[in-house]
């Protein structure tokens, strides 16, 4: 087993990805401590959902370094990544319409122990025992984020990434998702997030990527927001 000691939890040095014939990922670089919600923030198109599919092995070209717990996920398939503990929450969620809220929860397997009961999801995810027998297709959005995220909690994993959780959502859920976020980082958790809504990521995270054709160009602790909101609305355009 490689000594990870003192090394932070996830660490990706000089990341490029492809899809095809196109190179989307340029050298990715940053770093993410255990308990830590960080974001990668960027317009349409910077390459911050190919960042969370080439650490979750989902990409087949991919070349550089990714050390979660000192372990290399490059060359390793994505049944194996998520053995060691991290599940991917997609931005289009994955419900299966044709399943009600508890057969979509009881869907992924259970990959390391230490994963939350079903029970537990209902108590940070009130609305999802209301709507246990309801079809996907009779969900809301937020309920449908709500279920996305809940089902990954059941897996084991501790890294999560979650890729645009508030998108096209009302500003209440979008709040309650946030509570549900905070409240995952108490229990240990640490979350990689990609988002477009700056203002919520500074609610939530403790640092801040900026990533603009593939690469990180900056970053800055969520203490440092308010100075760098000028270089901020450059980088999003906003």
């Amino acid at each position: 087993m490689p000594d990870s000691a003192g090394a932070p939890l996830l660490e990706v040095t000089g990341l490029h990805a492809w899809y095809g014939e196109s190179h989307v990922l340029h050298g990715m670089d940053f770093t993410i401590e255990e308990g830590e919600v960080a974001t990668l923030l960027g317009r349409n198109g910077a390459g911050k959902t190919t960042t969370l599919r080439a650490i979750m092995g989902i990409l087949g070209h991919r070349a550089g370094s990714i050390r979660f717990r000192g372990s290399e996920l490059i060359g390793l398939p994505s049944n194996r990544i998520a053995r060691l503990g991290i599940a991917y929450c997609p931005e289009e969620r994955g419900i299966f319409a044709s399943l009600d809220v508890e057969e979509n929860l009881m869907l992924p397997p259970t990959v390391r122990p230490g994963g939350m009961g079903v029970e537990e999801i209902y108590a940070i995810f009130p609305n999802l025992r209301d709507r246990r027998r309801s079809q996907g297709t009779k969900l809301s959005g937020g309920e449908q984020q709500m279920l996305a995220i809940g089902r990954i909690l059941r897996t084991g994993a501790t890294l999560l990434l979650l890729d645009e959780p508030t998108e096209g959502l009302a500003p209440v859920i979008i709040q309650q998702i946030g509570d549900v976020i905070r409240a995952l980082k108490e229990k240990g958790f640490t979350v990689l997030l990609v988002e477009q809504n700056f203002r919520f990521a500074s609610t939530i995270a403790d640092r801040h990527y900026i990533v603009e054709n593939g690469r990180v160009v900056d970053s800055f602790g969520n203490a440092d927001l308010a100075r760098n909101l000028g270089k901020l609305h450059d980088y999003l355009g906003v």
